[in-house]
């Protein structure tokens, strides 16, 4: 056998993927990768049974309305994730969650189709106060599927101020969490695009 072939054949091949890190090929054709979406904190403010809806949207709300989008996808980083049970809340735009309330505003849940696709229609959330500086604004995720590590996390938007001083938004392993807002839609309504890859 000659060199050549030794070395392509018990090597790992790589392949890019975007910033987010990289695909591996073994040699029998399976894969892993390095993309896997960074954990986050819980917080307080978590409540179980969201309904299952993708407009949080309801009369009276005020807000920047933005529309959250994105894709699921499993450990390999290519492969979609098919019923992962996709979780979001915040706060509203003074930074009040609504755990002393019945209900669940600005709460929902999202079941995932062959394509993996979510999509919420929310606000941005405002800020609060956590000890002497405020948390920047953010959206909590809570994703969970079959035979699947649950994932714990939050998204920020680029551009935020208080990012620097806080310190989950500001610990390097939130870079890829911290995402621009996208005036993408035509009736002006703002878009954000995060997509998940499950460990």
């Amino acid at each position: 056998m000659d060199r050549k072939k030794f070395i392509t054949g018990t090597i790992t091949a790589a392949f890019s993927l975007s910033a987010f890190g990289k695909i591996f090929e073994n040699r029998d054709g399976s894969f892993k990768a390095d993309c896997k979406t960074t954990n986050d904190i819980l917080g307080p403010f978590y409540k179980s049974g969201s309904p299952v809806r993708s407009d949080l949207t309801f009369e009276g709300l005020e807000g920047n309305v933005i529309q959250l989008e994105g894709q699921v996808f499993k450990s390999d980083c290519i492969t979609p994730l098919h019923e992962a049970l996709v979780e979001i809340w915040h706060c509203n735009t003074k930074g009040e969650y609504d755990n002393s309330e019945k209900g669940f505003k600005h709460r929902g849940s999202f079941l995932t189709g062959k394509d993996g696709k979510y999509t919420f229609k929310t606000i941005l959330p405002g800020k609060y106060l956590n000890g002497e500086v405020y948390r920047p604004s953010h959206i909590h995720y809570r994703v969970t599927a079959k035979n699947t590590s649950e994932l714990i996390s939050q998204i920020y938007f680029k551009g935020d101020p208080h990012i620097e001083k806080d310190p989950w938004a500001s610990n390097k392993k939130a870079i890829h969490r911290i995402l621009p807002i996208i005036p993408a839609q035509i009736n002006g309504r703002l878009t954000v695009k995060f997509d998940i890859y499950m460990g």
